[in-house]
């Protein structure tokens, strides 16, 4: 039997499909985080961290610790403490959590469909642990339109960086 397509053309659909369904971190073999077991991250881990970092779930709004943050600094994930945002675009979003209009660089997040809960929202992880921060919306400040809403529990603060 005979496809209609090339063994070339299988491969790069195949790899497509793949590629469309990663979610976590990029699987490099020089990347420990993504090789950590369930397992590893619940010994590092708070019970809060683990289910909001690993399990993708979410702190309640006005309850986490930089919600009402005003230090100088940057915010790293507390999964595996890769830079992701400053002090500098951190804004008052009025929604009970942290928000930014952009991440320390494009390359420290990483951005997926989210369709969970009926609804279809865009969430932001580590992209080196894979870790769930939180979702990005369109109705942020100029200069980037864009709310980066960030669970604290997935972050830690460095003062003066």
């Amino acid at each position: 039997m005979r496809f209609p397509f090339s063994n070339t053309l299988l491969l790069v659909l195949i790899s497509g499909l793949t590629a469309c369904g990663q979610t976590s971190a990029k699987k490099t073999a020089d990347n420990p985080y993504a090789r950590k077991t369930e397992e590893e991250w619940k010994s590092e881990l708070t019970p809060m961290q683990f289910n909001v970092l690993r399990k993708k779930g979410t702190e309640r709004a006005f309850t986490g610790e930089y919600w009402d943050h005003h230090e100088k600094g940057q915010y790293v994930c507390a999964g595996c403490g890769l830079p992701l945002f400053t002090s500098d675009t951190k804004f008052e979003s009025g929604t009970g959590w942290p928000s930014f209009y952009q991440p320390i660089s494009p390359e420290a997040v990483m951005v997926n469909k989210d369709l969970s809960y009926g609804m279809v929202r865009e969430e932001v992880v580590c992209s080196r642990c894979g870790g769930h921060l939180g979702h990005v919306f369109d109705d942020g400040p100029d200069p980037t339109g864009l709310r980066y809403c960030m669970n604290s529990v997935s972050l830690k603060f460095q003062k003066g960086k």
